[in-house]
């Protein structure tokens, strides 16, 4: 019984290992290469840079790969977007979470199916409406296609909204509060910390995709970072070294957020989407 122990204890400690190895050698990987030249990084592989002071890589993603102008558009569709679904977001779970309608079950079936329908089916409707709506290669085109509340964030804020006693509504409601006053005062201010988690995971969601802004906004003018980074994969060969070094650059501001808002992280989704 006690070598059976050791043999699994054994096991559970390589397991880790292992996990550890494969989720910090990519991002060894890239820390690496990006101060690399290209012959070096081809000739040395994934050894440590021979000049840790190389920023060359940094300076061409900013100059050449416009990551500046990358940055600038997907901060303006993150902006827009999130702020977008957010208010969506709580107003619907503050319908579908306070108030008793025959389409309620519909509403919530509605959000289940699209969500499970996969989205590259309907990328050709898609398309043509937002060519008709003349969205085509504009910032808009991926703030339409963004905006609007998914199944997650309804099941997450759905469950706050069930945990907010309705005694403060009526309350309110004496008081002589309208249901937007209700809403804007009370139940809105309750549900930061399902908002704090919806921004994170929308701004990852967001900022890392790539699909969407290579396909709407095909214009030099419109890159954001992952499009800014792709001017760098040629037909024959990728210039893996300025990749890396843009995607370094990208990782900051993911960080920058994950850190301050991590704390709700866990009571967000425990709360919501677990439930």
């Amino acid at each position: 019984m006690e070598n059976q122990n050791k043999l699994w204890t054994a096991v559970k400690y390589v397991s880790l290992l292992l996990g550890v190895f494969v989720v910090f050698f990519p991002l060894y990987s890239v820390f690496v290469s990006a101060f690399k030249t290209q012959v070096e990084y081809y000739q040395s592989g994934m050894k440590l840079p021979d000049n840790w002071l190389n920023f060359d890589n940094f300076r061409k993603v900013f100059k050449v790969g416009k990551l500046g102008l990358g940055f600038k558009n997907i901060f303006i569709i993150l902006i827009v977007s999130v702020a977008g679904n957010i208010m969506f977001g709580t107003m619907v779970a503050f319908a579908l979470g306070r108030f008793e309608f025959k389409l309620k079950k519909p509403i919530m079936g509605m959000y289940l199916v699209a969500q499970v329908i996969p989205m590259i089916t309907t990328q050709v409707a898609t398309f043509s409406v937002i060519k008709y709506l003349g969205a085509f290669n504009h910032i808009y085109a991926p703030i339409l296609l963004y905006l609007g509340a998914d199944v997650l964030q309804i099941v997450i804020y759905l469950q706050f909204v069930k945990n907010i006693p309705k005694d403060l509504d009526e309350s309110a409601m004496i008081e002589g509060a309208s249901l937007f006053k209700i809403y804007r005062s009370i139940i809105f201010p309750l549900l930061a910390p399902a908002t704090a988690t919806l921004i994170i995971l929308k701004t990852i969601s967001i900022y890392n995709d790539f699909y969407t802004p290579y396909l709407y906004m095909p214009s030099q003018k419109l890159r954001v970072v992952s499009t800014a980074i792709y001017s760098f994969v040629g037909p024959n060969a990728a210039q893996v070294n300025v990749i890396s070094a843009g995607v370094l650059l990208i990782f900051i501001p993911t960080i920058i957020l994950f850190l301050f808002l991590q704390r709700y992280i866990f009571a967000g989704v425990t709360n919501g989407a677990v439930k």
